[in-house]
Order: structure tokens, then C-alpha cells, then sequence
């Protein structure tokens, strides 16, 4: 029996992420997580003759994916978006109308069995996004202390058999390497004996250590203010978000540039002498409806924020 080709991959809030950026038919933007292009080409859609579009993907599958898209007026370029100011510079470009950005792991990634990112298939445990460097899961699986899976397990999984997790880890390695998401999957279902409703025992495991090993956290704490200091006036971030994690970076990031600067405890200063906030929060936090929750449950848990350039 054949098998069905697989459905193409659906961004996550796709129409509300690019009507949050309020596109310019002549602007200029970036879409920093290229993933399979489906936020890129309803961007392009919407650009007149004269507008721009900008993507950074760090996976060189998406990278080749985005080979596919022949148009002058877009660009795609293998960086993690934490390069942004660097890759802008390259192309002599200093501010731009909209920056949008759709964190975490793509659904094509956690689908293919070769990443390594998910105990549905039993596959080399790699789990990095950029294949072309890094330490894979295994290597630090391999050479991690206790304390240090224990740590990433629970900061990153908000596991709370972390010690568990991390204590039968050091142990099994000590007979076998582990090398691979069945392994791996094995081990953490014999230790984490709560089930989560619909939620395999391994799940969060899995979701720190490729947290861990593409920096997730670190590269969008350092992305978020590049992101508001590339934005002309008027121009605005999109930025969807999976997990509370990363949401609560976004949050605090965005919340923080929105609210004038606080002086010195003891310091007497007139709030009109305050400067005024660099960006203004666009609305609420948006969440996906009922029917694309319904269509794609990964949508269940993705969050969008908004902020617009001030001055």
C-alpha cells in the first residue's frame, strides 16, 4: 500500500502574524525564521514591485527548501536569527518596516525521523537545527555531569523527575552510549512514571535537551533587542511563541521596552523628565483559534506579541 505524501507544512497563526506587521505594498522586511516559507510568501504577496523581503533560516534544509522561491525582491540567508544585525549590515541595510518571528522547533523538523528531535521514530539522537555544526545530543549526553543534565532537564523540560531523569542517564551510559531517540525514550518512560494526559513521559526530556543544544532561550534573548533596534519608526515586531519559556522572554523583553526607563532608587526625578518608552505593546496576545487548534494541535499552545517602533 502506498503511503500519502505528507500535507504541507501550515505556519502556526499565519494570517494574524502577517496582519500584526501592517505591510507597506514598498516596505522592507525580515521574516527571521524562514522554516518552509509559508509566513515569506504570504509576505511577498502583499509587496508591491518595490518592496522587500529579508529571511534568515540557521537549517540548511530550510535553506534548500527556500531555493524553490525565485523573486528578485527576496533574499534567504543560512544564519540563526541572532546574527540579524550582522546579516542587515551585509546587505547595507540599517532599519527595516517589520521583523517577524516564529520561535522554537518547525513541524517539518520534528517529522523527519533523521533530526533526531522526537521519540515517535527511533533515529540518530541529534536534534540540532543547524546541522552543519554543534554538539548533537548524544555528544553531550555523552560528556554531561549529573548535576548538568539535571539542571538543563529541569530549567529547560520543567521536569519534575529531573534527578531521576538525569541519575538513570549517567548510569545507562555507563554500559552504552546512548545514540539514539528510542534509547533515549526508553530510558526517561522507566523513570518518569506519571503519565501527562496525551503527553508522552519523555516529552519533556526531549524538549530540554533541544532547547540545550540549539540555544534556544539564549539566541532569542539576544535576538529580541536587535530586533527592536533594527525597526524604523512605526515599524513593528511579530513574535510568535510555543512554550511559556521562551513566551516569558518575549513578554518581559517586550513589556520592558514599552515602559520608560526606571532612574536610580533615591534618585528625585519628575516622570514628565523620564524618556518616553521606545515601543508601544500592539493590542493583546493572540492565540490561535478553536478550528486551527482543531486542524493543527501544535497551534494549541503558540502565543503572538506585538510591538510597534515609537521612535
Amino acid at each position: 500500500m502506498s503511503r500519502s505524501p505528507p500535507a504541507a507544512h501550515q505556519p502556526v497563526l499565519l494570517a494574524e502574524a502577517v496582519a500584526a506587521l501592517a505591510i507597506r505594498p514598498d516596505g522592507l522586511y525580515v521574516d527571521a525564521t524562514f522554516g518552509r516559507g509559508g509566513h515569506s510568501r504570504a509576505i511577498l504577496s502583499q509587496l508591491g514591485p518595490q518592496g522587500r523581503l529579508i529571511a534568515l533560516d540557521r537549517d540548511p534544509t530550510a535553506i534548500a527548501a527556500g531555493a524553490e522561491i525565485k523573486d528578485p525582491r527576496f533574499t534567504l540567508v543560512h544564519a540563526a536569527f541572532s546574527r540579524l544585525d550582522e546579516v542587515l549590515a551585509s546587505l547595507n541595510i540599517s532599519l527595516v518596516d517589520g521583523i517577524l518571528l516564529d520561535i522554537g522547533v518547525s513541524s517539518p523538523q520534528l517529522d523527519d525521523p533523521s533530526r533526531g528531535m522526537s521519540f515517535r521514530f527511533d533515529a540518530p539522537l541529534d536534534m540540532r537545527m543547524d546541522t552543519t555544526q554543534g554538539e548533537t545530543a548524544a555528544d553531550f549526553l555523552a560528556r554531561a555531569e549529573q548535576n548538568q543534565l539535571e539542571e538543563v532537564i529541569r530549567e529547560y523540560g520543567e521536569e519534575r523527575f529531573a534527578h531521576a531523569v538525569a541519575k538513570a542517564l549517567v548510569a545507562a551510559r555507563g554500559e552504552q552510549r546512548i545514540s539514539s531517540t528510542g534509547q533515549l525514550a526508553a530510558l526517561v518512560a522507566a523513570v518518569v512514571r506519571t503519565r501527562e494526559p496525551g503527553q508522552h513521559p519523555a516529552t519533556r526530556t526531549f524538549q530540554a535537551l533541544r532547547i540545550h543544544v540549539n540555544r534556544e532561550l539564549e539566541e532569542l534573548s539576544l535576538t529580541l533587542p536587535q530586533a527592536l533596534g533594527r525597526l524604523r519608526p512605526g515599524g513593528r515586531l511579530a513574535v510568535i511563541s510555543f512554550h511559556s519559556l521562551e513566551d516569558r522572554i518575549v513578554k518581559r523583553s517586550l513589556r520592558d521596552a514599552a515602559s520608560p526607563p526606571q532612574p536610580p532608587k533615591g534618585v528625585p526625578v519628575r516622570a514628565a523628565d523620564l524618556p518616553a518608552p521606545t515601543v508601544r505593546l500592539v493590542g493583546k496576545p493572540v492565540r490561535a483559534s478553536a478550528a486551527e487548534v482543531t486542524a493543527n494541535p501544535r497551534a494549541r499552545s503558540a502565543v503572538l506579541r506585538v510591538a510597534e517602533k515609537l521612535h
